[in-house]
């Protein structure tokens, strides 16, 4: 299945239903399928070949997201661009991923004519809605295309380039192929509840998760609604309006539609599966979410290199068998998807027993082809024969997966390995916490002491001294932190993620160094 496919096999369920949905504008199959002929023309005219990589720069957007399917069409390679990031980063990213063509929004003219200079490699440019001095509209640039079908055959199973976050340096070119998001359909039909034509709410970037999160959607002749921007109010009106079945957000932003005042009062009947994941969820706000969103909340594990579905958790599984919450599984990532094989590894590369912590690996047909000419890094990442994700996890008797922390922010404190993971569930536990960081700052006496920044609750205050009594008394002395800050808000990624090392820095460059306790 190359990316098309998906939009094909939704319009022969349906030409004329409800594909992509922006506002009170909808484009049915049939109109995509017409946008994705006349694109792959386009390319076709300007020069471009088959396995030429074509980037896309847009905040969520349907006439963009339909430019994914022409290109797709042409034979090319989609490389999605990330809006959020700074013209610096996404210079980087376009010329190393050897980008023939650039399509963008107006919003990011500004940006691009900041970069283009630096992309020698760019041989076209295309402004999605309205021409610009350095480059032509979209429909100036289609003038005089046909939109008689046309396919071109890929010279390989390659079918987009998509970048890591660069937290821990430049950005890699994560090679995805059709047999990846093939694999990674197919284990979301038959992980989550899907009945009927589904209708999926992306708020979340479709340069990330919620791109690829469309394709089962689509493959089931769905309507995919878009948000151009995040608003928790539309969103609840969005889901009545348009009785959603299926969505997606990450926990930071459910932590605050958990507050949502417009919550309570939106019908909520249609949802039948509403996926969280992109980062760990505390088990007591999942725990508010089964009762105030529903019985409907289904988790995800993945990771650019092995698209989304690692494992999963339906939201059955977050319930016993007599009805009753399943709180000792709610902390779990869920169960390693059926075309998915999931071991924890030591750093001699044996697999570990249940129960015990390790590197979390995978392998399948889930996992990457490589980083874009990067031999080095996909030698590292793949080494004993499973691709490495870099999270320390563990695998209970029922095979339910754990995480415990990413390897890079496990703390050593008195010898004692202390993962921030499992004193963020405890301190995610009183209400009066929104969201929290934990990392290891310099001790003398420690080694590493655990130190906690809290985020409130708006309107509400924490006791630093009550929290540390409460994790102590919850997970141990060695695990309690021994410094709590309360911080109005967290440094955040371009897409939510609490950012630990800016949390570091700030600390160590504000605070004095506390003796251990």
């Amino acid at each position: 299945m190359r990316l098309v496919d998906y939009l094909d096999k939704g319009a022969q369920l349906g030409a004329d239903a409800p594909c992509l949905t922006l506002g009170e504008a909808d484009l049915s199959y049939a109109q995509v399928q017409r946008i994705s002929w006349r694109v792959a023309r386009g390319l076709q005219r300007a020069g471009l070949k088959p396995g030429d990589k074509v980037a896309v720069l847009s905040s969520n957007d349907a006439m963009a997201f339909a430019t994914v399917f022409g290109i797709s069409r042409a034979g090319g390679v989609w490389c999605p661009i990330n809006p959020r990031n700074e013209a610096s980063e996404n210079a980087f990213v376009l010329d190393a991923f050897d980008c023939a063509c650039l399509v963008f929004h107006g919003n990011y003219a500004p940006m691009v004519e900041q970069m283009r200079s630096q992309l020698p490699k760019l041989r076209a440019l295309v402004c999605l809605d309205a021409r610009q001095p350095f480059a032509p509209s979209m429909d100036d640039w289609l003038e005089g295309l046909d939109d008689a079908p046309l396919d071109i055959a890929p010279p390989d199973d390659v079918a987009m380039i998509a970048g890591t976050g660069g937290t821990t340096g430049q950005p890699k070119g994560v090679m995805l192929t059709g047999r990846n998001l093939e694999a990674m359909s197919a284990l979301t039909l038959m992980g989550y509840p899907f009945e009927g034509r589904p209708a999926y709410l992306a708020l979340a970037p479709l340069t990330h998760a919620a791109g690829v999160l469309c394709l089962p959607v689509m493959a089931l002749g769905g309507r995919v609604v878009i948000m151009p921007k995040p608003d928790l109010g539309e969103f609840l009106a969005l889901i009545e309006r348009h009785r959603i079945t299926h969505a997606f957000l990450p926990p930071t932003l459910i932590y605050m539609l958990l507050q949502h005042p417009e919550l309570a009062a939106t019908k909520r009947d249609s949802l039948q599966c509403f996926r969280y994941g992109a980062a760990p969820m505390s088990a007591a706000r999942l725990e508010e979410a089964l009762t105030k969103i529903g019985p409907v909340m289904a988790q995800l594990f993945g990771q650019t290199e092995a698209p989304m579905m690692i494992s999963m958790m339906s939201p059955r599984e977050h319930f016993n068998a007599d009805g009753s919450v399943a709180r000792h599984r709610l902390a779990s990532a869920g169960r390693p998807g059926p075309l998915v094989q999931v071991g924890v590894m030591n750093a001699e590369g044996e697999l570990l027993p249940t129960g015990e912590s390790g590197e979390i690996v995978v392998r399948g047909s889930l996992v990457m082809q490589g980083y874009y000419k990067d031999p080095k890094a996909t030698q590292e990442a793949s080494r004993f024969g499973w691709h490495h994700t870099g999270d320390i996890g563990r695998l209970d008797d029922d095979g339910f997966l754990y995480i415990v922390d990413r390897a890079k922010d496990m703390i050593i404190s008195g010898g004692f390995n202390v993962y921030s993971a499992e004193v963020e569930q405890a301190l995610m536990q009183p209400p009066d916490v929104q969201d929290s960081a934990v990392i290891g700052l310099p001790d003398e006496k420690w080694g590493e002491r655990v130190v906690a920044v809290l985020q409130p609750q708006a309107g509400r205050s924490i006791d630093a001294e009550a929290i540390k009594a409460f994790v102590k008394a919850r997970i141990g002395s060695v695990k309690a932190p021994k410094q709590v800050e309360v911080w109005s808000d967290l440094p955040r990624s371009k897409v939510g993620k609490v950012l630990k090392k800016d949390v570091r820095t700030i600390l160590l460059a504000t605070l004095t160094r506390e003796p251990g306790e």
